[in-house]
């Protein structure tokens, strides 16, 4: 007869696949307290990437327009967590985080010129949820699938009609539905060329 082994994570390990977004979390929190000052010096400002500024490029999507625009994103990693549970290194999570936001920030400053400004974490967010919800989806889960077909929805009812109104007001400025778009491209991006659609829930990836 073969023996089955039931493995439990631990709340150590649980706390290690967690450390990439809680340090996130803790950097968009810490730089909300900052105010306006961290803002104006880390946002997407046209004008100063194209004077040299690029880590522009990486920290407009760590600041926020206000507290309550930080604390959504802060939710939206929390439910990405949840929603989504993946077992992913700190490194896994960095390279994810940096690729995507850097990736966003690209295509917002080639293919939407008339954006000036940005600050906001739900561009990546968008990228974030699509790599993990595609191997959910590839397992039938149908939650995921739900999710999935969401997302997909969102992005496209924004890119015929808008954000919101109410969304603008919630957060005290503009929504940048572009971001969306190119985050999620973005995570398809980085998806095909990780080969992180390939993989089962649990595996690493390479």
């Amino acid at each position: 007869m073969r023996a089955s082994i039931l493995t439990v994570a631990s709340p150590t390990s649980s706390l290690k696949r967690w450390s990439g977004p809680v340090l996130i979390m803790v950097m968009i929190l810490l730089l909300a307290l900052l105010g306006e000052g961290a803002r104006v010096q880390l946002s997407f400002e046209r004008t100063g990437l194209e004077s040299g500024q690029l880590w522009r490029l990486l920290t407009a999507h760590l600041v926020h327009l206000g507290h309550y625009h930080a604390l959504l994103n802060m939710f939206g990693l929390l439910a990405l967590l949840v929603l989504c549970p993946q077992a992913l290194s700190f490194f896994e999570w960095m390279r994810r985080i940096l690729l995507l936001s850097l990736t966003t920030s690209a295509a917002l400053y080639f293919l939407s010129p008339q954006i000036t400004s940005y600050v906001g974490f739900s561009g990546v967010i968008h990228g974030l949820f699509l790599l993990g919800l595609v191997p959910m989806v590839r397992s039938r889960d149908l939650i995921a699938c739900a999710c999935l077909l969401y997302l997909l929805g969102k992005i496209a009812w924004e890119s015929y009609a808008g954000a919101p109104l109410s969304d603008e007001l919630a957060i005290g400025g503009r929504v940048v539905t572009q971001s969306h778009l190119f985050g999620t491209l973005a995570g398809l991006i980085y998806g095909l060329i990780f080969g992180s659609f390939r993989k089962e829930q649990g595996v690493s990836e390479s």
